[in-house]
C-alpha cells in the first residue's frame, strides 16, 4: 500500500468548512428525527466525562469514546485516498464524514442501542445526544487531518498507541469496541465489568 501523504498543496478551508456544515446538519436533523435529545437530561454542561460507561457516556461533548471517532478519521483518510487516490481533498473529507455519520445514525438506531446494552459491557448505553454524535463528527474530521499530515506509516504507530492507552486507562478502544459488537466475548466482557462496576 503506497503512502498516503498528501502533496503539499493549497487547501481550500472555505470549501471543505462547507463541507462539515452540511453533513453535521443532516446528521443533526436526522439524529432529532430518530428522537435523540441535543444534551444530556441533567441539563449541566459538561464538556467532557472520563468514565466509559455512566449516565454522562455519550450525553455530553466528549467522552473516552471520543478517541475512537479521532481513529475513525485516521483510517478513513489513507483509505478512501488509496481506495480513490484521483479524487481531491475536498471529495475525500466528504466521503469520510458521510460515512462517519452514516456511523452515528446506524449507532443510534434502537438495534445498535439494545447490541451494545446486551452483547458488551455498557448496559446502560442509551444513544448518544445529537451534541455529542456531532462532538464524533469533528473527532472524525481531526483525525482526518492529522493523518493527511503525518502519512501513513506514522498514522499507523498513532493509532496503535491510542488503543494502547485507551485499553491501559479505559479497558476498551476502538477495536475493543468492534470485536465486542461483532462478536462479544464473555471474558472481555467480565473484564470491563470489573472496572466500570
Amino acid at each position: 500500500m503506497a503512502d498516503a501523504t498528501e502533496p503539499p498543496r493549497p487547501v481550500d478551508w472555505r470549501r471543505l468548512l462547507v463541507i462539515a456544515l452540511i453533513v453535521a446538519s443532516a446528521q443533526a436533523t436526522l439524529l432529532a428525527a430518530l428522537g435523540r435529545r441535543w444534551w444530556c437530561v441533567c441539563g449541566q454542561a459538561f464538556p467532557y466525562t472520563n468514565k466509559p460507561v455512566g449516565q454522562h457516556t455519550s450525553q455530553h461533548l466528549l467522552d473516552p469514546y471520543s478517541w475512537s471517532h479521532f481513529q475513525h478519521g485516521l483510517v478513513l483518510f489513507p483509505l478512501i485516498r488509496w481506495l480513490a487516490p484521483r479524487r481531491s481533498l475536498g471529495w475525500v473529507f466528504a466521503a469520510t464524514l458521510a460515512i462517519e455519520a452514516g456511523w452515528e445514525l446506524l449507532e443510534n438506531s434502537p438495534w445498535i442501542i439494545e447490541r451494545y446494552r446486551n452483547a458488551t459491557a455498557a448496559v446502560g448505553y442509551t444513544g448518544d445526544t445529537i451534541v455529542n454524535s456531532l462532538a464524533d463528527l469533528a473527532c472524525c474530521a481531526l483525525g482526518f487531518f492529522v493523518a493527511r499530515r503525518l502519512g501513513l506509516a506514522k498514522t499507523i504507530a498513532l493509532f496503535a498507541a491510542i488503543e494502547v492507552g485507551t485499553i491501559a486507562v479505559y479497558r476498551d478502544s476502538l477495536l475493543l469496541n468492534v470485536i465486542m459488537l461483532l462478536t462479544p466475548i464473555d471474558a472481555i466482557k467480565q473484564w470491563q465489568q470489573a472496572a466500570w462496576g
